[in-house]
């Protein structure tokens, strides 16, 4: 049973990777260790979203990933 993790944009540089798959379920506290203190970081900021089976969540720490969801997590985007 498994979730998988998306890094998009420059947290994809920071993990280093594309996706990785963590154990499910997954909560928001499992989550931040399963991505490590940088991204956990990132996370905790308000303007990164988190995305679970193709839904932004209003709240990131109301996760709750299932076996065989993704979770997008997904950094600000900038342009102007």
């Amino acid at each position: 049973m498994a979730v998988t993790v998306v890094f998009l944009g420059p947290l994809r540089d920071m993990a280093g990777e594309d996706s990785r798959e963590v154990a499910a379920p997954l909560d928001w506290e499992g989550l931040l260790a399963a991505v490590g203190d940088e991204i956990a970081g990132q996370l905790r900021n308000e303007r990164v979203n988190v995305a679970c089976a193709g839904k932004v969540l209003a709240d990131k720490a109301a996760l709750l990933a299932q076996d065989g969801d993704e979770v997008a997590l997904l950094p600000p985007v900038s342009g102007g």
